[in-house]
Protein backbone atom coordinates (compact mmCIF):
# COMPACT_ATOMS: atom_id res chain seq x y z
CA UNK A 1 0.00 0.00 0.00
CA UNK A 2 2.66 2.40 0.74
CA UNK A 3 4.23 1.97 -2.36
CA UNK A 4 1.41 3.84 -3.41
CA UNK A 5 2.05 7.26 -2.14
CA UNK A 6 3.46 10.32 -3.36
CA UNK A 7 6.87 10.80 -3.38
CA UNK A 8 7.00 14.51 -4.71
CA UNK A 9 5.16 17.71 -3.88
CA UNK A 10 1.91 17.12 -5.15
CA UNK A 11 -1.70 18.95 -3.45
CA UNK A 12 -3.53 18.67 -0.37
CA UNK A 13 -6.81 17.20 -0.22
CA UNK A 14 -10.00 18.26 1.75
CA UNK A 15 -13.16 16.17 2.96
CA UNK A 16 -16.13 16.88 5.17
CA UNK A 17 -16.84 14.12 7.34
CA UNK A 18 -20.66 14.12 6.22
CA UNK A 19 -18.80 12.39 2.74
CA UNK A 20 -17.68 8.99 4.75
CA UNK A 21 -21.10 6.51 5.13
CA UNK A 22 -20.08 4.43 8.41
CA UNK A 23 -21.43 1.02 6.43
CA UNK A 24 -19.36 2.03 3.33
CA UNK A 25 -15.92 2.65 5.88
CA UNK A 26 -16.81 -0.78 7.10
CA UNK A 27 -16.98 -2.44 3.87
CA UNK A 28 -13.80 -0.90 2.86
CA UNK A 29 -11.90 -2.39 5.70
CA UNK A 30 -10.95 -5.26 3.58
CA UNK A 31 -9.63 -7.30 6.20
CA UNK A 32 -7.32 -4.30 8.16
CA UNK A 33 -7.26 -3.90 11.87
CA UNK A 34 -8.08 -0.13 13.06
CA UNK A 35 -6.34 1.09 16.48
CA UNK A 36 -7.76 4.65 18.19
CA UNK A 37 -5.06 5.94 20.74
CA UNK A 38 -6.26 8.54 23.45
CA UNK A 39 -2.72 9.96 25.03
CA UNK A 40 -4.10 11.32 27.98
CA UNK A 41 -3.05 13.00 31.66
CA UNK A 42 -5.76 14.17 34.16
CA UNK A 43 -8.56 13.77 31.70
CA UNK A 44 -11.24 12.13 34.06
CA UNK A 45 -13.54 14.61 33.17
CA UNK A 46 -13.91 13.28 29.76
CA UNK A 47 -12.09 10.41 29.21
CA UNK A 48 -14.56 7.88 29.84
CA UNK A 49 -17.37 9.33 27.43
CA UNK A 50 -14.64 9.26 24.46
CA UNK A 51 -14.08 6.18 25.65
CA UNK A 52 -17.91 5.00 24.93
CA UNK A 53 -18.27 7.14 21.82
CA UNK A 54 -15.64 5.41 19.92
CA UNK A 55 -16.97 1.92 21.52
CA UNK A 56 -20.04 2.52 19.40
CA UNK A 57 -18.22 2.63 16.28
CA UNK A 58 -17.55 -1.25 16.42
CA UNK A 59 -17.19 -3.20 13.82
CA UNK A 60 -15.08 -0.19 12.33
CA UNK A 61 -12.35 -0.01 15.00
CA UNK A 62 -11.16 -2.61 16.80
CA UNK A 63 -9.33 -1.75 19.72
CA UNK A 64 -9.04 1.75 22.04
CA UNK A 65 -6.47 2.11 23.91
CA UNK A 66 -5.89 5.10 26.27
CA UNK A 67 -2.24 5.83 26.85
CA UNK A 68 -2.19 7.32 30.37
CA UNK A 69 0.67 9.67 30.51
CA UNK A 70 2.02 10.07 34.16
CA UNK A 71 -1.48 11.16 35.26
CA UNK A 72 -2.31 11.95 38.96
CA UNK A 73 -6.08 12.02 38.99
CA UNK A 74 -8.45 8.79 37.99
CA UNK A 75 -7.94 8.78 34.17
CA UNK A 76 -6.51 5.38 33.94
CA UNK A 77 -9.57 4.09 36.44
CA UNK A 78 -12.44 5.62 34.27
CA UNK A 79 -10.75 4.81 30.90
CA UNK A 80 -10.70 1.22 31.62
CA UNK A 81 -14.44 0.95 33.77
CA UNK A 82 -15.66 2.74 30.14
CA UNK A 83 -14.46 -0.45 28.07
CA UNK A 84 -10.74 0.82 27.10
CA UNK A 85 -7.58 -0.88 27.55
CA UNK A 86 -5.23 1.37 29.26
CA UNK A 87 -1.23 1.64 29.03
CA UNK A 88 1.03 3.35 31.45
CA UNK A 89 3.29 5.51 29.48
CA UNK A 90 5.95 4.35 31.79
CA UNK A 91 5.52 1.16 31.36
CA UNK A 92 6.03 0.94 27.67
CA UNK A 93 9.53 0.56 26.75
CA UNK A 94 11.47 1.52 29.31
CA UNK A 95 14.80 1.08 28.15
CA UNK A 96 14.16 4.33 25.98
CA UNK A 97 13.65 6.23 29.09
CA UNK A 98 10.60 7.41 31.78
CA UNK A 99 9.79 11.03 29.81
CA UNK A 100 6.64 13.01 29.93
CA UNK A 101 5.07 14.32 27.35
CA UNK A 102 2.11 13.97 24.25
CA UNK A 103 4.59 12.80 21.64
CA UNK A 104 6.08 10.25 23.82
CA UNK A 105 2.74 8.75 24.61
CA UNK A 106 1.86 8.53 20.86
CA UNK A 107 5.09 7.16 19.47
CA UNK A 108 5.03 4.39 22.22
CA UNK A 109 1.56 3.31 21.32
CA UNK A 110 3.04 1.99 18.07
CA UNK A 111 4.26 -0.77 19.92
CA UNK A 112 1.19 -1.02 22.04
CA UNK A 113 -1.61 -1.44 19.48
CA UNK A 114 -1.53 -3.59 16.41
CA UNK A 115 -4.15 -1.59 13.81
CA UNK A 116 -3.12 -1.03 10.26
CA UNK A 117 -4.53 2.33 10.50
CA UNK A 118 -4.36 4.47 13.83
CA UNK A 119 -6.13 7.35 14.64
CA UNK A 120 -4.79 9.44 17.20
CA UNK A 121 -7.46 11.68 19.60
CA UNK A 122 -7.56 14.10 21.88
CA UNK A 123 -9.04 13.19 25.12
CA UNK A 124 -9.96 16.84 26.44
CA UNK A 125 -12.66 16.77 23.98
CA UNK A 126 -16.01 17.91 25.06
CA UNK A 127 -17.94 17.52 22.72
CA UNK A 128 -16.53 14.16 20.73
CA UNK A 129 -18.80 12.54 18.21
CA UNK A 130 -18.33 9.53 15.99
CA UNK A 131 -17.40 11.47 13.21
CA UNK A 132 -14.06 12.74 14.87
CA UNK A 133 -13.53 8.99 14.08
CA UNK A 134 -14.96 7.91 11.09
CA UNK A 135 -13.88 11.47 8.92
CA UNK A 136 -10.36 11.21 9.89
CA UNK A 137 -10.50 7.51 8.72
CA UNK A 138 -12.69 8.15 5.23
CA UNK A 139 -9.87 9.31 3.06
CA UNK A 140 -7.32 6.53 4.00
CA UNK A 141 -10.03 3.93 3.29
CA UNK A 142 -11.30 5.12 0.39
CA UNK A 143 -7.96 6.47 -0.85
CA UNK A 144 -4.87 4.20 -1.38
CA UNK A 145 -2.53 7.19 -2.32
CA UNK A 146 -3.50 8.92 1.39
CA UNK A 147 -1.40 7.59 4.15
CA UNK A 148 -1.81 10.91 6.78
CA UNK A 149 -5.15 13.19 7.46
CA UNK A 150 -5.52 15.91 10.00
CA UNK A 151 -8.79 16.76 11.38
CA UNK A 152 -9.83 20.42 11.15
CA UNK A 153 -12.66 22.07 12.91
CA UNK A 154 -13.98 25.49 14.61
CA UNK A 155 -12.47 25.99 17.80
CA UNK A 156 -14.89 28.52 19.71
CA UNK A 157 -12.85 30.52 23.35
CA UNK A 158 -15.43 30.97 26.06
CA UNK A 159 -18.38 30.42 23.38
CA UNK A 160 -17.00 33.03 21.09
CA UNK A 161 -16.62 31.30 17.56
CA UNK A 162 -13.00 31.65 15.62
CA UNK A 163 -10.63 32.71 19.06
CA UNK A 164 -9.81 29.21 19.97
CA UNK A 165 -6.73 28.12 18.79
CA UNK A 166 -4.43 31.13 19.43
CA UNK A 167 -0.64 29.26 18.97
CA UNK A 168 -1.98 27.53 16.29
CA UNK A 169 -2.98 31.10 14.86
CA UNK A 170 0.28 33.33 16.07
CA UNK A 171 2.69 30.72 15.76
CA UNK A 172 2.08 27.70 14.38
CA UNK A 173 0.34 29.12 11.06
CA UNK A 174 2.92 31.97 10.83
CA UNK A 175 6.22 29.47 10.51
CA UNK A 176 4.34 27.19 7.53
CA UNK A 177 3.62 30.15 5.47
CA UNK A 178 7.57 31.37 5.96
CA UNK A 179 9.38 27.93 5.92
CA UNK A 180 6.91 25.51 4.79
CA UNK A 181 4.63 27.15 2.52
CA UNK A 182 3.52 24.02 0.74
CA UNK A 183 2.34 23.32 3.84
CA UNK A 184 -0.07 26.55 4.36
CA UNK A 185 -3.30 25.08 2.80
CA UNK A 186 -3.22 22.87 6.41
CA UNK A 187 -6.14 24.40 8.57
CA UNK A 188 -5.46 22.82 11.77
CA UNK A 189 -1.40 22.07 11.72
CA UNK A 190 -1.69 21.37 15.59
CA UNK A 191 -4.97 19.75 15.65
CA UNK A 192 -4.58 16.24 17.80
CA UNK A 193 -6.92 14.01 15.61
CA UNK A 194 -5.45 12.70 12.91
CA UNK A 195 -4.70 9.08 11.62
CA UNK A 196 -2.26 7.29 8.81
CA UNK A 197 -1.49 4.00 7.79
CA UNK A 198 1.51 2.82 10.55
CA UNK A 199 4.07 2.10 7.90
CA UNK A 200 3.57 5.53 7.23
CA UNK A 201 4.08 6.52 11.36
CA UNK A 202 7.15 3.76 11.54
CA UNK A 203 9.27 6.26 8.96
CA UNK A 204 8.95 9.59 10.53
CA UNK A 205 10.31 10.82 14.19
CA UNK A 206 7.81 11.60 16.81
CA UNK A 207 8.77 15.34 19.16
CA UNK A 208 8.42 14.13 22.44
CA UNK A 209 6.73 17.34 23.46
CA UNK A 210 3.77 19.73 22.55
CA UNK A 211 6.06 20.20 18.72
CA UNK A 212 4.74 16.41 17.95
CA UNK A 213 1.82 17.42 15.43
CA UNK A 214 3.99 19.65 13.92
CA UNK A 215 7.09 17.67 13.77
CA UNK A 216 4.64 14.84 12.19
CA UNK A 217 2.93 16.99 9.10
CA UNK A 218 6.50 18.05 8.03
CA UNK A 219 8.35 15.34 8.52
CA UNK A 220 5.28 12.88 6.50
CA UNK A 221 5.23 15.67 3.39
CA UNK A 222 8.91 15.85 3.56
CA UNK A 223 8.98 12.01 3.02
CA UNK A 224 5.59 11.01 1.53
CA UNK A 225 5.22 14.51 -0.34
CA UNK A 226 1.64 16.74 0.50
CA UNK A 227 -0.13 14.64 -2.09
CA UNK A 228 -0.38 11.85 0.66
CA UNK A 229 -2.16 14.04 3.21
CA UNK A 230 -5.27 14.56 3.31
CA UNK A 231 -7.67 16.85 6.15
CA UNK A 232 -10.72 16.49 7.26
CA UNK A 233 -13.43 18.85 8.35
CA UNK A 234 -14.93 17.61 11.50
CA UNK A 235 -17.30 20.63 12.37
CA UNK A 236 -17.16 21.80 15.82
CA UNK A 237 -14.24 21.09 18.74
CA UNK A 238 -15.29 21.97 21.84
CA UNK A 239 -12.43 21.06 24.64
CA UNK A 240 -10.58 22.44 27.61
CA UNK A 241 -8.68 26.11 27.12
CA UNK A 242 -5.93 27.29 28.47
CA UNK A 243 -4.88 30.10 29.69
CA UNK A 244 -2.02 32.01 28.13
CA UNK A 245 0.35 31.40 30.76
CA UNK A 246 0.33 27.78 29.82
CA UNK A 247 0.36 28.07 26.54
CA UNK A 248 3.19 29.75 26.66
CA UNK A 249 5.41 26.65 26.73
CA UNK A 250 3.61 24.79 23.62
CA UNK A 251 4.02 27.73 21.90
CA UNK A 252 7.97 27.58 22.42
CA UNK A 253 7.92 23.77 21.31
CA UNK A 254 6.28 24.30 18.55
CA UNK A 255 8.94 27.02 17.48
CA UNK A 256 11.69 24.73 18.41
CA UNK A 257 10.16 22.04 16.33
CA UNK A 258 9.80 24.61 12.71
CA UNK A 259 13.07 25.75 13.36
CA UNK A 260 14.72 22.42 13.47
CA UNK A 261 13.03 21.41 10.32
CA UNK A 262 13.22 24.67 8.98
CA UNK A 263 15.36 25.72 5.99
CA UNK A 264 16.38 29.49 7.82
CA UNK A 265 18.92 30.09 4.89
CA UNK A 266 15.88 30.25 2.50
CA UNK A 267 14.05 32.80 4.75
CA UNK A 268 12.68 35.43 2.90
CA UNK A 269 15.09 38.88 3.16
CA UNK A 270 14.24 41.09 6.14
CA UNK A 271 13.03 44.73 5.77
CA UNK A 272 15.23 47.56 6.85
CA UNK A 273 13.04 50.18 8.92
CA UNK A 274 14.77 53.46 9.47
CA UNK A 275 15.34 54.07 12.78
CA UNK A 276 12.72 56.82 13.73
CA UNK A 277 15.31 59.43 15.17
CA UNK A 278 16.73 59.99 11.79
CA UNK A 279 13.87 61.76 10.87
CA UNK A 280 13.23 63.82 14.30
Amino acid sequence: MLGTLSQTGGVLRTFHFREFDFDRLVAAKKGRRISVVLPARDEVATVAAIVRTVLSTVPLVDEIVVIDDHSSDNTAVVAKAAGATVVSAADVLPEYGDGFGKGEAMWKSLSVVDGDLIVFCDADVRNFASHFVTGLLGPLLTRDDIGFVKGFYERPLDGKPGEGGRVTELVAKPLLALLFPHLAGVAQPLAGECAARREVLERVPFVSGYGVELGLLVDVADRFGVSAIAQTDLGVRIHRNRSLSELAPQAAAILQTALARGDIDERPPMISVPDYRESA
